[in-house]
């Protein structure tokens, strides 16, 4: 096994009891002055002994002495693609003033293979030193929250939230109130924690909506994705009325133009997020898996993969705008043309970032088991944003993306001392 652990900002921290006591304000003046830089604060590679796969993690910022962020795992992932992502995360933290910093997981390994979980677990544990006291991570792209939560079971550390479980005045009252609220029941026979993150890029799609001035009603999305995030993102849309005319899974695009059965295509997906084909109605037509890029809607959502939208397929968008549900959605040289074309582009640090600004809220107590409590905070919030970053862009011409890095720099302004964010990350 190789691991390398060096970058300019210093060595991983040696494997050791933390007290939260050491968090002092000085501590987090730095954390927070960090994330001004563009360089991440560690970058590091493994390999795995047993089948030869490769895993990333990038800690982009720490606030407080935390980041938080995904692992994700599919073939062909890269350095490039988790670093991106960290740097993401770390603006979805600021955008909603949370006291953590950004990181990302990514392994090159296809989660199909049936080794898949024994490598997630090396990965694991040769990342032990930063999930034990700094990294909060959970699911991803190809990683769902139970399979890695049965990985940290397995090493001891309960559950992906550990390193800021550990924390808390009580940990085990502050444990049981993330399995309550993960594991919460929903509406549709979901649990809460599977469906937050796309009830919020569904209020994203609705603040759109809003903002533009158009009905739900008539207003029309195509999904690309039809797992967690773009599955819970489609069941929100159609509760709210809105016509859902495309999705697109690995297999290829369902269409129908005056909107399909949400519920009953996601009763058809499979472990993987892919529908069965052989129980389709037949009045749904089969396109190929990149027509739901080219798709006459209103809306689209990218809720899939990394650079879904690039130079290569960017003239083929037909949407009034673009809402990133998954992580990295669109290249910047797509959303400059984009931009040119008159569409806007809501940032996935915005728009998908819901789900870790709910899991903060759950860790410090801020919600609870209750989904309506969730729903209702995750709501406002949602709808406030989009409609300052919408607002600009209608009357300044001001990208959704630039908006919101005006807020990522407001929230990660180093403290004052006596500033409220300069003291120490309580968590109860």
């Amino acid at each position: 096994m190789t691991t390398t652990t060096e970058s300019e900002f210093g060595r991983i921290p040696e494997h050791r009891e933390y007290d939260h006591r050491e968090n002092t304000a000085t501590q987090r003046r730095i954390d927070v002055a960090t994330a001004h830089s563009g360089e991440p604060l560690l970058r590091m590679t493994w390999n795995d002994p047993v089948t030869g796969a490769r895993g990333y993690l990038v800690v982009h910022t720490l606030v407080s002495g935390l980041a938080t962020g995904g692992t994700r795992m599919r073939s062909g992932c890269t350095m490039s693609e988790v670093e991106d992502l960290a740097t993401g995360m770390a603006a979805k933290t600021a955008v909603f003033d949370l006291p953590v910093g950004g990181a990302k997981g990514g392994i090159d390994f296809d989660p199909k293979d049936p080794r898949a979980v024994g490598v997630l677990e090396r990965f694991c544990q040769a990342m032990r030193p930063w999930l034990d006291a700094h990294w909060v991570t959970a699911e991803d792209l190809g990683v769902p929250q139970h399979l890695i939560d049965d990985v940290f079971a397995r090493l001891g550390l309960q559950q992906s939230y550990h390193a800021a479980i550990r924390r808390a005045e009580d940990p085990q009252r502050t444990l049981r109130r993330v399995h309550a609220a993960l594991n919460a029941p929903v509406p549709g026979g979901f649990l809460l924690g599977d469906v937050i993150g796309g009830y919020g890029v569904a209020q994203a799609c609705i603040g759109t909506v809003n903002a533009c001035g158009w009905v739900p009603a008539d207003t029309t999305v195509a999904i690309q994705g039809i797992g967690t995030m773009g599955g819970g993102a489609a069941w929100y849309l159609h509760e709210a009325g809105m016509r859902v005319v495309a999705v697109a899974d690995a297999v290829g695009t369902l269409y129908c133009p005056d909107g399909l059965d949400v519920p009953a295509l996601l009763d058809l997906r499979n472990g993987y997020g892919e529908i069965d084909r052989s129980r389709v109605p037949s009045d749904v037509q089969r396109l190929p898996r990149a027509a739901v890029i080219a798709t006459a809607a209103d809306i689209l959502v990218p809720a899939a993969i990394s650079y879904a939208i690039t130079t290569d397929n960017v003239d083929h968008v037909a949407a009034k705008v673009v809402i990133e549900a998954a992580n990295a959605a669109t290249t910047p040289q797509a959303e400059a043309v984009l931009t040119g074309r008159g569409i806007p582009v809501v940032p996935d640090f915005v728009a998908n970032a819901g789900a870790v600004a709910w899991a903060w809220w759950v860790l410090l107590g801020h919600v609870g088991a209750d989904p309506e409590d969730s729903f209702q905070r995750l709501r406002t919030e949602m709808l406030a944003k989009i409609a300052l970053l919408l607002g600009q862009w209608m009357l300044d011409g001001v990208t959704p993306r630039h908006t919101a890095l005006d807020l990522v720099a407001a929230n990660r302004r180093t403290p004052a001392p006596g500033d409220p964010l300069a003291a120490p990350l309580t968590i109860p």
